[in-house]
């Protein structure tokens, strides 16, 4: 199972990376966890200065910016 956390306060682009992430593991029907994460400490502990963040197995894959599905299909699948 792939452990997903998107990193984010709850901003539009926070919201529009975690639509993203869950249309991904619809259309590939992969097996995950998708944990929405808000709180400023938890956040500042992946050293991520600018949100939204995406951590994919416990490894920061993408901060400050909304990668396309495509992208996050391939840190999913690995």
């Amino acid at each position: 199972m792939v452990d997903v956390k998107v990193l984010g306060p709850g901003c539009p682009n926070c919201q529009k990376l975690e639509a993203r992430v869950r249309n991904v593991i619809q259309r590939y029907q992969l097996e995950a966890s998708v944990e929405k994460v808000t709180d400023y400490a938890q956040i500042m502990r992946w050293n991520v200065m600018r949100t939204p963040g995406l951590v994919v197995n416990n490894v920061l894959v993408a901060s400050g910016r909304i990668p396309s599905e495509e992208e996050i299909a391939d840190w999913l699948k690995q």
